[in-house]
């Protein structure tokens, strides 16, 4: 079994410790007595989905034998308008640049991460609506314009 812990350190700041030892540090907006000092606790469900559909995505291309210059993951979620303020909606979008990329493969990638690998797209997908897009940027090397 994984533990994680969290402690109270003043007003509405929080630090929590992850099962691997890593310290994260939470609080909330003035409106409700935090100091806006760090991001919320469901700010980070978002970057959890982000970071954990990520790292599938990078292993399975690695396996795939695909190389790209880069990824980067846009996690937009839309809170209920009453408590609890969980996210109904959560859309990921991924942007991939490089080199003749192979698209049925990026796009087996992300597939494999939604449908099998992700646990935090998993633990969502029983109360939230999950999207998924993704975009490819083709890596063109430019001479300079003199």
């Amino acid at each position: 079994m994984k533990r994680a812990s969290v402690k109270w350190i003043e007003k509405m700041k929080f630090v929590g410790v992850t099962p691997s030892c890593h310290h994260v540090a939470m609080d909330a907006v003035p409106e409700v007595g935090g100091d806006n000092s760090a991001p919320r606790p469901a700010d980070l469900l978002l970057v959890a989905l982000g970071g954990c559909t990520g790292m599938d995505v990078v292993s399975i291309l690695r396996k795939m034998r695909v190389e790209f210059k880069s990824l980067e993951i846009l996690v937009d979620g839309e809170p209920r308008k009453e408590h609890p303020k969980y996210f109904e909606k959560i859309h990921v979008k991924y942007i991939l640049m490089g080199k003749a990329l192979d698209e049925s493969k990026v796009k087996t990638a992300i597939e494999l991460s939604e449908e099998k690998y992700c646990s935090v797209s998993a633990l969502l997908k029983k109360g939230t609506e999950l999207t998924f897009d993704y975009e490819i940027i083709e890596d063109v090397k430019r001479s300079p314009i003199w």
